[in-house]
């Protein structure tokens, strides 16, 4: 639902042709206008087709035999009884990559069940490191599984492929599991984890809330400011914009201080507005930000000075990243559709004849919008 559509997305920005085949079923005709909520589906073309009619399947397969990579957002086992496994696709198309995204991979005692992105954080690892001490792990948004371990994840295993293709002529299957990929993104911390440096009860340790001085602060007005200040040269300016002598505080590091130094800091941080927190900080290097809500974070001087993000079809969204010398990634020419609305102009576009394509269409095996 997320993960194969966002990295759709991605491809689609760094300038592939990006078809998204719809079922045919969900083709309606009472829809005012495309579904631009969700600008994860933005850059590309809507081809919809009955998968379980044999003649919707066999344009599939004929598409596959052009194309360059193939993504199966399905169960392990669902493309296989429909008929366009990867065997099927290779055997048409050795040069395509067949890029599976799953929840818990194409084996092994869960492959087949049902689940989110919080079963997936759960199960690699990174659920039980998050929340704060003394509670039951915190469920975030589904960012870490869904985008970082799934759909990120899989967009560069479709890089790679593809780059390998270049040396071998040869495609090749990429089995994503969103609970292996998410469990690779806590690689910077797992030695930490297991000598103890970062391995106490969740909320306790340096980078999770333990730490007074990285952390989340709520300032008069009810907003919030953040404080990284990690190293001994940022924590000191830390101290001198919130008016401390570092002479009358304990050592930075001793965890046992750090439950009365985060009072007496958030105690300081509330004294003041976010606006005048941001002014005070305005010229000390003390790896300081205000906490900006995902409407305020368009406005952002710095995001706005980046055009980091950007208007298309009435919605601001974040630009396409990271960015090219030569070669920029942009957004694609739509930034929404109706399921199906490019059949006839997506199945001409593959070299599907029209007398062809009028025979899909009036036999149910494909529907234009």
């Amino acid at each position: 639902m997320g993960p194969a559509p966002f990295c759709g997305m991605l491809l689609a920005d760094y300038g592939a042709d990006v078809i998204r085949v719809d079922r045919a079923a969900e083709v309606r005709a009472d829809w005012p206008r495309p579904d631009q909520t969700d600008v994860s589906t933005r850059g590309r073309r809507s081809l919809a087709l009955d998968l379980k009619h044999p003649e919707g399947r066999d344009v599939l397969l004929r598409l596959a035999e052009a194309a360059d990579v193939l993504i199966d957002p399905f169960r392990p086992g669902v493309a296989e009884r429909l008929g366009f496994g990867p065997e099927v696709c290779t055997g048409r198309n050795p040069r395509l990559v067949y890029a599976r995204m799953t929840g818990f991979g194409q084996d092994g005692p869960l492959a087949a069940k049902a689940g989110h992105d919080l079963n997936y954080l759960a199960l690699s690892g990174i659920l039980g490191a998050l929340g704060p001490a003394g509670a039951p792990p915190s469920p975030p948004l589904n960012v870490i599984g869904d985008f970082g371990g799934g759909g990120m994840m899989l967009t560069v295993g479709v890089l790679v492929a593809l780059h390998e293709r270049a040396r071998s002529g040869l495609g090749q299957v990429i089995d994503c599991s969103m609970v292996e990929s998410s469990a690779l993104l806590l690689s910077h911390l797992s030695g930490a984890m297991q000598t103890g440096d970062e391995g106490g009860p969740r909320g306790t340790n340096q980078l999770d809330g333990g730490a007074p001085y990285y952390q989340v602060y709520e300032t008069r007005d009810g907003r919030f400011v953040a404080f990284g200040a990690i190293e001994p040269q940022f924590y000191a300016q830390m101290l001198h914009g919130l008016g401390l002598d570092p002479a009358d505080l304990p050592d930075q590091l001793d965890r046992e201080q750090w439950p009365a130094l985060r009072e007496r800091f958030a105690a300081i941080v509330r004294e003041r507005t976010q606006a005048a927190w941001c002014e005070v900080f305005a010229e000390l290097d003390a790896c300081f930000t205000s906490v900006s809500s995902p409407a305020d974070a368009p406005s952002d001087p710095h995001n706005a000075a980046r055009g980091a993000f950007v208007e298309a079809g009435g919605l601001v969204q974040a630009a396409p990243a990271p960015r090219f010398s030569r070669t920029p990634a942009r957004l694609g020419p739509t930034t929404g559709c109706h399921a199906g609305e490019h059949t006839r102009e997506v199945l001409a576009d593959w070299d599907v004849p029209a007398p062809d394509v009028e025979k899909l269409l009036a036999g149910g095996a494909a529907r234009q919008a």
